[in-house]
């Protein structure tokens, strides 16, 4: 699967957009992730509050959205540019790469909602797509 450049264009765009929200973004889909997925919370044992907006919830929800904005603007060479993230989660986090999608989805309920008119099908297309992509670069380290 590849980005055409609509899609990249469609991804860029909307994150620009997103960008100004991606502390709430990240906190409720993490917060969506740990409660839905509960075998997720295991990578997060060492936090004192895994509950739905919790300090560390917000935390690394922010992490990880500045992760994906910073993925942006990689996006034409994901696996280059997430390396570094990729080995950290392989080796020192040891993080089931299948968490990866569980994630992505929530991070699209989360647009969804957040987003009602901007995201419509098109960049929804687009962005479910590029967060596959984000996945399997992360995942690259696995193989």
């Amino acid at each position: 699967m590849s980005l055409t450049v609509t899609d990249k264009a469609l991804v860029k765009d909307f994150f620009a957009k997103a960008a100004s929200k991606a502390e709430d973004i990240g906190n409720e889909a993490l917060s969506r992730t740990l409660v839905v997925y509960p075998q997720t919370k295991i990578y997060f044992s060492h936090w004192k509050d895994l509950s739905p907006g919790s300090e560390p919830v917000r935390k690394h929800g922010k992490v990880v959205m500045g992760g994906l904005l910073s993925a942006v603007g990689m996006i034409d060479d994901l696996t280059t540019g997430l390396l570094s993230l990729s080995e950290l989660h392989a080796y020192m986090l040891r993080v089931d790469p299948g968490n990866f999608k569980i994630l992505s989805h929530n991070i699209l309920v989360v647009l969804a909602m957040l987003f009602p008119v901007d995201f419509n099908p098109e960049t929804h297309v687009a962005v479910d797509k590029f967060l596959q992509l984000v996945s399997l670069a992360l995942a690259e380290k696995y193989r």
